[in-house]
């Protein structure tokens, strides 16, 4: 993993639900082609958004109740907090444009 953060069921909490920037949750597995696909996308906005937001990722194979308790059913699930909050969620592969977006709404929100 480049950029991106690793986020686990140790450090959600601190990293993730009380951060004081928005954070970008990628849901993924390394068996999930399209979780592969959209791979570099998230290293990308991580490396550009350094500062600004948190962009990590979870891995649904090592942290099971972290995909339970936010109901991800299907990978990759991209979800976005703000003040411990879920703001946004997309299912699927998604453009940089669109996850770039989605972050710099839920910090002018």
């Amino acid at each position: 993993m480049g950029n991106a953060m690793e986020f686990t069921e140790a450090n959600f909490q601190q990293d993730v639900l009380d951060s004081d920037v928005p954070v970008l949750v990628d849901f993924w597995a390394p068996w999930c082609g399209p979780c592969r696909m959209i791979g570099p996308v998230i290293e990308e906005l991580a490396s550009e958004n350094t500062g600004t937001f948190r962009v990590g990722k979870v891995n649904v194979d090592d942290n099971g109740s972290l995909a339970m308790n936010y109901n991800v059913s299907s990978i990759p699930a991209i979800m976005i907090f703000k003040g411990g909050q879920l703001v946004q969620q997309f299912m699927g592969v998604q453009s940089k444009e669109k996850l770039q977006q989605a972050l710099d709404e839920a910090k002018s929100a």
